[in-house]
């Protein structure tokens, strides 16, 4: 197989595992939204906040997968897992909480790495650029 097409399938799959437990998040609040709106109040985030975590996880999760957008959404995401990581896991004796604040962080990594390299050739924005 070509590196090249190896690489466009690298890329797309990267996207869609990177964009899969978004897109049931935000889904999932939808479905649960008392629940979450008084679990984030519950940690002193305002409930008032969740449909922009909604917009924030599936809408995110939705471009990624797509590769629409998909530097501004990374960007997004990674900004996004950075700050719940913060709200909702820092909790230095709490070894669980601290395994969910790294993966938070680590997301985060990989959200800024795919906002530099942009979505790769199996994707809309890619689609958008050569059709203009």
């Amino acid at each position: 197989m070509n590196s090249g097409i190896l690489c466009d399938l690298t890329q797309l799959l990267g996207r869609v595992l990177m964009s899969l437990m978004f897109i049931s998040a935000g889904w999932s609040k939808i479905v649960g939204y008392a629940g979450t709106q008084a679990y984030m109040e519950s940690a002193g985030v305002p409930g008032a906040l969740l449909p922009l975590v909604i917009i924030a996880e599936l809408g995110g999760g939705l471009a990624v997968l797509f590769g629409f957008l998909t530097r501004w959404a990374a960007l997004g995401l990674a900004l996004f897992c950075l700050a719940s990581a913060w709200l909702f896991h820092n909790v230095p004796g709490d070894q669980a909480q601290m395994i969910n604040f790294m993966k938070n962080v680590t997301i985060a990594g990989g959200f800024f790495i795919l906002a530099c390299a942009g979505a790769g050739k199996l994707s809309v924005d890619h689609w958008l650029r050569r059709n203009k």
